[in-house]
């Protein structure tokens, strides 16, 4: 047991820390879960190795937030002066200000001791990267968050970087240095598999050739994938997630940029209908997309069904229309020129961006849907997907506003 042969608490937490970045951690799950729930158990009563030590502290916060524990952030009074901002000794502790940097992402609506000391901190590091390039495994670390906090990373390219960066470091496990690079190569080959497999679907498929009006991003499907599902034996969900994604992309663009008003609006019948028998009411390029959605949906919840024993075609059904009649009412506005309210645009863009059909996919190949929690989202969408799909939307408005004048 790796984390059991250390015994004191920060040096536990960062090994934790390590792990999770070097993309590890998976390997030691129950290890971390257990000593983190120690940490948070004792943490009240057992203070002296964090006294007055920011770095500690932060770090402590961090992990412990990030993996489902309760923290309160009046942990961090005793290091912020009467205005709020960061104490005036501890403006060259580097090594802590980043780690309250990292920390002040994991705040909770309402929290505003961090909200308000991360500027302060941020301009803090940023004059040492200017005037400081001693210690260079810090100051890559530094130059690293400043570019974007480790909370809203990619754990697999992150795992990526951080295997050349911690060689640097010279406090370094070898062992641990030497294990993180075996065990990327061999995530890796099991990503080229899954990469393989949707790549020969999508061939066979014929989308990417014949609708040559619309994006064929088979790869960034793929990648995004590889982002949000990280578990190594999860490929069946990244697979299920790929095909989705492209499938959303193709008829996306037949909403945004291809079809008549009049073919929109029939397709969308078509789809809500769910019967290969009305598939000769479509024109020929709809026949071969609805062909290729009918088949594909079809095959992902026949494998739910042999290995969960549940029907879902219902709620995948529900989902895909909804998902049509989003585009369809957007395609609306466009042909029409009305612009609508802010409110009528999130509640028809959340939809859109295709959120709730990624997530619902990927939860159909886990082993914890229930007849009761695929009901919560046909009726209902949850207030997490809702959330999600929200936030997806609004980041990838700010992403592609300068091109398309949003």
């Amino acid at each position: 047991m790796m984390l059991g042969n250390v015994v004191d608490p920060l040096e536990k937490l960062e090994l934790i820390d390590t792990l999770q970045r070097l993309g590890l951690s998976y390997h030691f799950d129950a290890e971390i879960n257990k000593t983190l729930k120690n940490i948070s158990t004792d943490r009240i009563n057992s203070v002296a190795w964090k006294k007055d030590n920011l770095y500690a502290t932060a770090l402590e916060f961090r992990l412990l937030r990030q993996n489902g524990y309760k923290v309160d952030q009046d942990v961090f009074t005793c290091f912020m002066d009467d205005v709020g901002n960061i104490k005036s000794s501890l403006n060259q502790d580097f090594k802590g200000l980043l780690s309250l940097y990292e920390a002040s992402y994991l705040i909770l609506e309402g929290e505003t001791i961090l909200e308000n000391a991360r500027e302060s901190v941020a301009k803090l590091l940023k004059q040492y990267l200017k005037e400081n390039n001693d210690h260079q495994y810090l100051w890559m670390l530094v130059d690293h968050a400043l570019e974007l906090p480790l909370h809203w990373r990619m754990p697999r390219l992150e795992a990526r970087w951080f295997i050349d960066v911690y060689e640097k470091n010279k406090d370094k496990n070898p062992i641990i240095l030497e294990l993180a690079k075996l065990d990327y190569n061999i995530v890796q080959s099991i990503h080229q598999e899954d990469l393989r497999y949707v790549s020969t679907w999508w061939e066979e498929l014929g989308l990417g050739k014949r609708f040559n009006f619309a994006r064929d991003r088979l790869m960034e499907n793929f990648l995004w994938s590889a982002g949000m599902i990280i578990a190594p034996e999860d490929g069946k969900s990244r697979i299920f997630h790929t095909m989705v994604n492209a499938l959303i992309t193709d008829i996306d663009d037949v909403y945004d940029v291809y079809g008549t008003l009049d073919e929109l609006e029939l397709f969308t019948d078509v789809v809500e209908r769910w019967d290969i028998n009305e598939i000769h009411r479509l024109p020929d390029y709809m026949k071969i997309y609805y062909h290729a959605l009918y088949n594909s949906v079809n095959e992902m919840a026949f494998y739910t069904l042999k290995e969960q024993g549940i029907d879902v075609i219902p709620f995948l059904k529900k989902l895909w229309t909804d998902l049509c009649k989003a585009y369809l009412v957007e395609a609306k506005w466009y042909y029409t020129g009305y612009t609508p309210t802010l409110q009528e645009y999130i509640d028809t863009a959340w939809i859109s961006v295709g959120g709730s059909l990624m997530l619902a996919h990927s939860y159909l190949v886990t082993d914890h849907i229930t007849e009761e929690g695929l009901h919560d989202i046909q009726e209902n969408y949850s207030d997490i997907i809702y959330g999600s799909s929200l936030i997806i939307r609004l980041t990838n408005d700010l992403g592609t506003s300068p091109v398309s004048n949003i």
